[in-house]
């Protein structure tokens, strides 16, 4: 797989809720590489997960469409790993120090009944 280069470091606006909290770093690894651009699956739209120093997660949602602005979320560890699951599994390890669950036949791992 394709790697990015890092950027620069910049900072988004980080809300919890509808309430601006500080400020955190702009994250877009939850994109892929699909061929011809980074995307999370939308055109002109990027996806990044981060901890702040506290432990909590946020989601990063970046935009390239004039007018709109990146934005910070806190989320919670649940939809943090749901998030790294359904869009980059591969740096789950890294977010998370554990590996991505592997739920089929003939895993170690088994599905909660």
């Amino acid at each position: 797989m394709m790697r990015r280069e890092r950027r620069d470091m910049r900072t988004v606006a980080l809300f919890d809720g509808e309430k601006a909290i500080g400020v955190a770093e702009y994250a877009d690894n939850l994109d892929r590489w699909d061929g011809h651009n980074w995307t999370c699956g939308s055109t002109g739209r990027h996806l990044g997960i981060g901890k702040l120093k506290d432990g909590r997660f946020y989601l990063c949602r970046g935009t390239q469409w004039e007018g709109e602005e990146d934005r910070a979320v806190v989320v919670t560890e649940e939809e943090a790993r749901e998030a790294v699951l359904r869009h980059n599994p591969d740096i789950h390890e890294d977010i998370f120090g554990e590996p991505a669950p592997v739920l089929s036949e003939g895993s170690e791992v088994e599905a909660e009944a």
